[in-house]
């Protein structure tokens, strides 16, 4: 650190800038040997040494200073910032950068030569060092939970932006053609799936960590070494979940810019449906996820339950209703309630004086079946009349089952929610949807507890929308062209009412 004539050089760890500090640099406060959590805080908070935020107090209270002094204070840029807004600067790594005003939070005002526009102060990765250096405050699978696959999606971001470069036209900006980048990435984005998934458990574990003051002690040390700006990090770790969700926003502000006689206008016209089918897919993929504890608590209400678990196979519930079932031999015929979901059809029995309770009776694998459209009149393999009719049949053991519904209407709804299984099963297929085991034991154990708790099986709490719960997060907003609420509505895009809560809003087995 050092001050010549009237230009002061400020220097910290942020991993997105270094902002060379005036004052010496005490190097010990950068080692692994940090002591206790509460001895580091303190350490930062009572230093002389201006290890502050960038939002408020320490560093930018002195940088301001310095600015208001006529003092002249650079920063070097750690990595590069490539930005289509005329508001923002953009930079390689290693450009230096005049800080002309730091009153801001999240972004400072900077100058490069002639162009002058906002800059990012900082973004989330020194928490994750500093976590794994600790193995007695977090097992493998904490850090997992709280920062999810964001790494993956750094590296990934990482080439995007590299190939983002080479489209940019530096000379000529109106001549640049990105809209291919967003094509050819837009298979790798699905990787946010992951992550905005994963979000909700992080910011619940990082709930339960915060209530013991070690752990508040050593995030808040590992914000100030990093020379963070003051948001908890819950707040950084929602930045991917909003960066997922402004893709479509300003690809759209860009397509509103763009001639559509320029060589880029389909491209940027391509690029903005394939990342609204990406924002989409995001949300779809959510609710199926918050699904799967709706599904585990239905079965949990199901009495003489046998095999394994419906959310080995499934995640999704498809239609139900209720059948007819014939069976050989005699043609037996029996009433039934089944529950299609994908790869597999559930049959249960209503209790004779109790009709809001369900046995287990079996279930069909649907990855062997095919449909088979049964004639009204008699059918020749049972040797019985039969009406609105249909069969799954199983080629490969020659295995049949036919069913019979009550109205044409219902038949019809059942052939349409077969096809509808079938394409659910190829999509999750293509998309390479599907749900962890740690997921399928928690959603088991959550309604396991529920039950042992005494609570109504049926009684099932609805949790509010995931853009209203991302909203109340504390998070860098500056500069942005719409408002935050937007945004969110955007990646919660409007739909019609899932079968799941209409097909069981018909049942009553869980009112007791």
């Amino acid at each position: 650190a050092a001050r010549t004539g009237s230009m002061s050089w400020f220097w910290s760890p942020c991993p997105l800038l270094f902002v060379l500090a005036d004052g010496a640099l005490d190097k010990s406060a950068l080692t692994d040997d940090v002591g206790s959590e509460e001895d580091l805080y303190e350490d930062f908070r009572s230093s002389n040494h201006r290890y502050g935020h960038a939002g408020g107090g320490g560093e930018q209270l002195a940088i301001n200073e310095l600015i208001s002094d006529g003092s002249v204070v650079y920063a070097e840029a750690l990595w590069d910032h490539v930005t289509m807004d005329d508001q923002e600067l953009g930079f390689k790594a290693g450009d230096v950068i005049e800080v002309m005003d730091a009153t801001n939070k999240e972004w400072w005002w900077g100058r490069i030569l002639d162009s002058e526009g906002w800059f990012p102060a900082s973004f989330v990765r020194g928490y994750i060092k500093q976590c794994r250096k600790r193995a007695d405050m977090f097992t493998e699978e904490q850090l997992k939970t709280i920062f999810g696959n964001i790494e993956d999606i750094y590296r990934c971001q990482k080439k995007f932006v590299k190939a983002l470069e080479k489209k940019f036209n530096k000379d000529h900006p109106h001549l640049s053609e990105v809209g291919s980048c967003f094509l050819e990435y837009q298979t790798e984005f699905q990787i946010y799936s992951e992550y905005c998934n994963n979000h909700p458990n992080a910011c619940m574990e990082l709930s339960r960590l915060t209530k013991v003051n070690k752990y508040v002690y050593f995030f808040e040390a590992c914000r100030l070494l990093q020379k963070m700006i003051d948001i908890s990090l819950d707040g950084f770790l929602l930045t991917p979940v909003q960066k997922i969700c402004k893709y479509p926003l300003q690809l759209a502000e860009l397509l509103k810019y763009t001639n559509p006689q320029h060589r880029d206008f389909k491209d940027v016209e391509a690029a903005l449906n394939a990342m609204k089918n990406v924002a989409r897919l995001i949300n779809e993929r959510k609710r199926r996820l918050e699904n799967i504890d709706k599904i585990a608590q239905w079965q949990s209400s199901i009495e003489d339950w046998e095999g394994e678990d419906v959310l080995v196979r499934s995640s999704e519930l498809i239609y139900s209703g209720e059948l007819t079932k014939i069976s050989h031999p005699q043609a037996k015929s029996q009433q039934r309630m089944f529950f299609l979901f994908d790869h597999q059809l559930v049959c249960c029995k209503k209790d004779l004086l109790r009709r809001d309770i369900l046995y287990y009776k079996s279930r069909i694998n649907m990855d062997d079946m095919e449909i088979l459209d049964v004639e009204d009149g008699k059918d020749k393999d049972f040797n019985t009349s039969v009406k609105n009719a249909f069969k799954l049949h199983c080629q490969d053991t020659e295995e049949v089952h036919l069913f019979c519904a009550k109205k044409p209407e219902q038949k019809q709804r059942w052939l349409k929610a077969f096809e509808s299984e079938r394409r659910q099963v190829q999509l999750d297929q293509e998309t390479g949807f599907s749900i962890t085991e740690v997921q399928k034991k928690q959603a088991m154990l959550n309604a396991s507890k529920q039950q042992h708790t005494g609570k109504p099986k049926g009684k099932w709490s609805v949790t509010r929308p995931y853009y209203d719960f991302l909203m109340r997060q504390k998070h860098p907003t500056l500069p942005t062209t719409l408002p935050q609420q937007q945004v969110f509505m955007l990646a919660e895009p409007k739909r019609k009412p899932s079968n799941f809560w209409q097909n069981i809003s018909r049942l009553t087995p869980f009112r007791k």
